[in-house]
């Protein structure tokens, strides 16, 4: 069973994503933000823990997931080093995705041709 609710939460948040790149002139760039933006919002509320719950891997991988990790690990920073941590929770909390995202993004523009959104 959770192989089938982290398949639909996380196609639910690809579909959502794939609407707006079809259906406005959003370019890939403006939806990915909104999307990390959407993640610390309803990080920040508790709200992702729950999406969480259900779908695993599907919501945490996806954008949203990664905005959820920086909005917790920078609570976390805050509460346990005051203010500086909320300079240093995300970074310390995003190391991972980050390093991951700029490693594979290199590696896909060195083989694919990558363009802009006409």
């Amino acid at each position: 069973m959770g192989y089938l609710s982290a398949f639909i939460v996380g196609g639910v948040i690809c579909v959502i994503a794939q609407i707006l790149m079809d259906t406005t002139q959003l370019t890939p760039a403006r939806i990915l933000v909104s999307f990390v933006t959407l993640g610390v919002i309803l990080g920040a509320l508790n709200i992702y823990g729950y999406i969480i719950d259900i779908g695993g891997a599907g919501a945490t991988i996806p954008l949203p997931g990664f905005g959820y990790t920086l909005a917790k690990a920078t609570i976390k920073e805050v509460k346990a080093k005051g203010l500086i941590g909320a300079f240093t929770g995300g970074i310390k909390g995003g190391a991972g995705g980050i390093t991951a995202a700029i490693v594979f993004g290199y590696i896909m523009s060195l083989i694919f041709n990558p363009k802009t959104k006409e």
